[in-house]
C-alpha cells in the first residue's frame, strides 16, 4: 500500500469577491509533478444580476488547463475562436501549448439570475518537447462524460482522461495523464493500483475520506510518497474528489504568471511573444 506523505491544507486566497481556495502550489508543496497548480472557486451563492467570474482576456504558453464545473456554469472564449458554455457537471480542457489568450466569465443567463457557483481549475505540465505545440480546447457537458459505477453504487467514478476499467476517458491527452472526479456517497470505498512511477494528484473538494488508513477531509491536498502501488479510499461522508496520476516529467519548472517554461529566457520569450501579438487576437466583445 502507497503511504502518504503529507495532507496539505488549501490556502485561503480570494480574487476579488470570489471565494478562493489554494491548495496547489502552497507554502508546504510546490508542485506534484506534472500537476503545477489548483485554484478551488467557491462554492458562493451569487444574487441576480451579478458579475459573474472574474477571468477577462489573458494568455497562456506552455501548459494545459482542466477546469471543473461542479455548480453554475463557464463560458470559455479564445484567441482561436472558440465559445463555448460548460454547465455543471462538464469539463474543460484547453492546450496553451505556444500560445493562447483565453477567458473564463459566467454566461449571461448566470449574470442575470444567479445562482450556485463552484469551479475547479487544473494545470498540468507539458514536457519541453510539446510546450509549442498547436493550442486546442475541449468542452465536455456532464453527460458526455464517461463513467463507472463501483461498490453496489457507492461510487461513481467520472473518467475523464485515461482508463478505469476498460472504460475510456472523454479526453485523449497529448501525454498519458489518469485524471478523474469521483464521488461518495458515504461509507462507499474504492481500491485501485497506480504504477509505483507515477505521481498521484488527490484533493478532496467536498466531504471526508480515510485513503490507506489515513483520514483527509474538504479543501486538503493528500500527497504520497512513491512506495507502493495500492490504494484504498472509504468515504467517512458524502465526499467528491479529484483524483489523478501520471508519470513526473523530472524537468526544470519556470512559472511566471501565466507562462510554465522550463527557463526564464522561455517566459522572456513568452511575455515578448505575447507583446508582438503571436498569440493571435482577441475578437471578442
Amino acid at each position: 500500500m502507497r503511504t502518504i506523505k503529507e495532507i496539505h491544507r488549501s490556502e485561503y486566497a480570494p480574487i476579488d469577491d470570489l471565494v478562493t481556495y489554494s491548495p496547489l502550489p502552497s507554502r508546504t508543496v510546490e508542485q506534484i509533478d506534472p500537476f503545477l497548480f489548483l485554484n478551488h472557486h467557491g462554492p458562493q451563492h451569487y444574487k441576480a444580476h451579478n458579475n459573474g467570474l472574474p477571468f477577462g482576456p489573458h494568455p497562456h504558453r506552455g501548459m494545459e488547463t482542466v477546469t471543473f464545473i461542479l455548480e453554475g456554469d463557464t463560458m470559455h472564449k479564445d484567441s482561436s475562436g472558440h465559445i463555448s458554455i460548460i454547465t455543471k457537471g462538464g469539463i474543460q480542457w484547453m492546450t496553451a501549448g505556444k500560445g493562447i489568450i483565453h477567458a473564463e466569465v459566467s454566461s449571461d443567463e448566470f449574470k442575470e439570475k444567479g445562482g450556485l457557483l463552484e469551479i475547479l481549475q487544473l494545470w498540468i505540465n507539458l514536457p519541453s518537447k510539446l510546450k509549442m505545440t498547436e493550442p486546442k480546447y475541449f468542452g465536455f457537458q456532464k453527460e458526455q462524460i464517461p463513467s463507472v459505477n463501483l461498490d453496489e453504487g457507492k461510487v461513481k467514478v467520472n473518467v475523464i482522461s485515461g482508463y478505469w476499467d476498460g472504460r475510456k476517458g472523454v479526453m485523449t491527452p497529448l501525454t498519458p495523464v489518469q485524471l478523474n472526479t469521483i464521488e461518495f456517497h458515504s461509507r462507499g470505498k474504492l481500491r485501485t493500483k497506480v504504477p509505483l512511477e507515477e505521481n498521484i494528484f488527490l484533493y478532496i473538494v467536498r466531504g471526508k475520506i480515510r485513503v490507506n488508513d489515513k483520514e483527509a477531509e474538504a479543501l486538503h491536498l493528500v500527497e504520497f510518497n512513491n512506495d507502493g502501488e495500492e490504494i484504498e479510499i472509504e468515504a467517512l461522508s458524502e465526499s467528491y474528489i479529484i483524483f489523478g496520476h501520471a508519470l513526473p516529467f523530472n524537468e526544470p519548472v519556470v512559472a511566471h504568471g501565466p507562462f510554465v517554461m522550463n527557463s526564464m529566457e522561455e517566459i522572456q520569450t513568452a511575455y515578448n511573444d505575447f507583446k508582438e501579438g503571436k498569440f493571435g487576437q482577441w475578437k471578442h466583445s
